[in-house]
């Protein structure tokens, strides 16, 4: 009873910040997002043994902390009442790039996580089961089943049933796009993502602005995914990026996950868009202070000599869009 998957993180171009229903793990509103290629992966075996007392979990080398262990053991107790099995696990999980730092950890980990322990369980799910799976462990995991673009749909069932990622288009169709990731901090975020959505739910004027806002830029990015129009997906990809953190900021106490180099890098995009006179590139930030820059590739040498020169970048990755969920 043993397997091994895994899965790529995916960077939201219309955001997830938001719960209707914080046990199912359903989100306010729809998003959509591309899957990032192999660079930014997560590799997870899970072997289930009837010997075992209670779950473990190895991460990236080292014994995990207790509140990690207890999140996967959380998730495994889901697979294995769907498996009718009570065996305990050993996972054991490794990321290609930091953890809680605004990169998608979660995504990619539950995404493998979700594949590894169903098939280690002797279940047999197709993507939309497993996006549905994945989902409950981290919601943007449900969106790393698939590769390419893809949507999260929110559905409007209160049992989740109609709420799972679907592929939009596949990784094919984007070999020409490019997320130029320029690093500023490698610290895990002090506010996990699932209790600032909860603090901005509460307490922000601007929430429910935003998911009003939020159905119109999800149709124009359809639109421009449908017909592979980089420059008409740009302007959306920004403000949606800096309308999800304006909820944040509005939150109280305030949710501050950008730095000054976040500010740096979103000056430049502008400028460098000015210097174009188009779209060339589009800025977008999770939660966390690393920059997402969606670009095509022709831009993308010009865009990293620009943020190699920027104060406070640590880092440069530039990646292509990559596949789903696969077992190894």
């Amino acid at each position: 009873m043993r397997a091994t998957a895994s899965a790529n993180s995916n960077i939201a171009i219309i955001k997830y910040w938001g719960q209707r229903d914080e046990k199912l793990v359903l989100p306010s509103n729809s998003s959509i997002s591309f899957t990032m290629d192999g660079q930014l992966s997560t590799k997870t075996t899970v072997e289930f043994d009837r010997l075992l007392a209670k779950d473990g979990l190895v991460l990236d080398g080292a014994p995990a902390k207790d509140n990690e262990t207890a999140r996967v053991s959380a998730f495994l107790d889901l697979v294995r009442k769907k498996a009718g099995i009570t065996a305990r696990a050993k996972v054991v999980s490794s990321n290609t790039f930091p953890k809680s730092a605004g990169l998608a950890s979660s995504a990619s980990g539950f995404a493998a996580l979700a594949a590894a322990a169903s098939k280690a369980a002797g279940l047999d799910l197709g993507q939309k089961e497993l996006s549905m799976l994945a989902r409950r462990g981290s919601g943007s995991a449900s969106r790393s089943i698939f590769g390419g673009c893809v949507e999260w749909r929110a559905g409007k069932k209160k049992d989740g049933t109609d709420c799972y990622a679907e592929q939009l288009s596949p990784p094919g169709k984007w070999r020409d796009l490019r997320n130029v990731i320029a690093i500023s901090s490698m610290d895990e975020k002090k506010v996990g993502s699932a209790a600032g959505m909860k603090v901005s739910a509460k307490t922000s004027s601007l929430f429910a602005a935003r998911l009003g806002a939020v159905e119109k830029r999800l149709a124009l990015v359809r639109r421009a995914v449908r017909e592979r129009d980089f420059e008409a997906m740009a302007p959306v990809i920004m403000q949606e990026s800096d309308s999800m953190h304006a909820v944040m900021l509005d939150s109280w106490p305030p949710i501050v996950y950008l730095n000054e180099t976040s500010f740096r890098i979103m000056r430049l995009v502008r400028e460098l868009n000015e210097s174009h006179g188009k779209y060339a590139a589009a800025y977008t930030f999770d939660a966390g202070p690393n920059a997402h820059v969606y670009t095509i590739a022709r831009y993308a040498p010009e865009i990293r000599k620009a943020l190699a020169e920027l104060s406070g970048v640590m880092k440069i990755m530039e990646c292509g869009i990559g596949e789903g969920v696969r077992f190894v």
